[in-house]
């Protein structure tokens, strides 16, 4: 069961099963005067606040992440679908997928919370 717990105006959650394009775009729901509800796409991306970098890559994360003391974890039972990274100074990990176009919002906040003051995602 995958998708996004949603809080209706009465204040019950209910789930929206797989809210995320295939492009990996972020999904966010807004309400209009009648009440209805409408899903609406927007895509993100992940900027390096100290060089307004926009992250196109791995290799262009991987190299920001070594910088700010993050290693390659190889190890575990996802090493063939997932990217991980760790610090050696903390119990964090970054996971993210294999293939950068599955790369989507919530890998980008996990990012932003993990390094604060130096990651940002905004509106493309």
């Amino acid at each position: 069961m995958s998708g996004v717990w949603v809080f209706n105006k009465n204040g019950v959650m209910r789930l929206v099963e797989n809210p995320y394009n295939q492009s990996g775009g972020d999904w966010s729901e807004s309400s209009s005067s009648g009440g209805s509800q409408q899903q609406s796409m927007r895509r993100k991306i992940l900027v390096h606040l100290p060089t307004s970098e926009v992250v196109s890559s791995y290799k262009s994360l991987e190299r920001i992440l070594k910088c700010l003391g993050w290693e390659r974890y190889y190890n575990g039972d996802n090493a063939d679908h997932l990217l991980q990274f760790h610090k050696r100074t903390s119990i964090d990990l970054i996971s993210l997928p294999r293939d950068f176009s599955k790369f989507n919002s919530i890998h980008m906040y996990d990012i932003v919370v993990k390094n604060p003051n130096v990651f940002h995602v905004r509106d493309m």
